[in-house]
């Protein structure tokens, strides 16, 4: 199996001495000369992080800050209900039914008569 690289700040048991180890190859490897500038770089990278960082958690704060309360649904209903008229308008009267007219009907016993022919033209 290969090992798991993982960041210094999830490294079990990283202590001092691995620390010194780790800064001790690192002075082998670019020498004394370029140390103090490797470490002022991290450090305005660092730094440039930690602002670009900042400003993004306060445009996210801006941005919620800003955001319009919406109405509740309650608010909404009881305005509706408020806005609502007190009584309904009385309905229209239904229209009566068309009278029954005796002659209409077939008297008892007869067979019903055919339906009247369409008119032609």
């Amino acid at each position: 199996m290969s090992p798991v690289l993982l960041p210094l700040g999830l490294l079990p048991d990283f202590g001092g001495g691995e620390m010194l180890l780790v800064v001790f190859v690192v002075l082998l490897l670019f020498g004394g000369d370029k140390m103090p500038q490797l470490a002022k770089s991290i450090g305005k990278s660092l730094r440039e992080f930690k602002k670009a960082a900042n400003e993004v958690e306060r445009e996210i704060k801006r941005a919620i800050d800003e955001v319009p309360d919406t109405p509740s649904l309650q608010d909404a209903f009881r305005k509706a209900i408020e806005n609502k008229p007190k009584t309904l308008p009385p309905a229209p009267a239904p229209a009566p039914p068309p009278p029954i007219v005796a002659e209409n009907l077939p008297s008892v016993g007869e067979p019903p008569s055919p339906p009247p022919a369409p008119p032609t033209s």
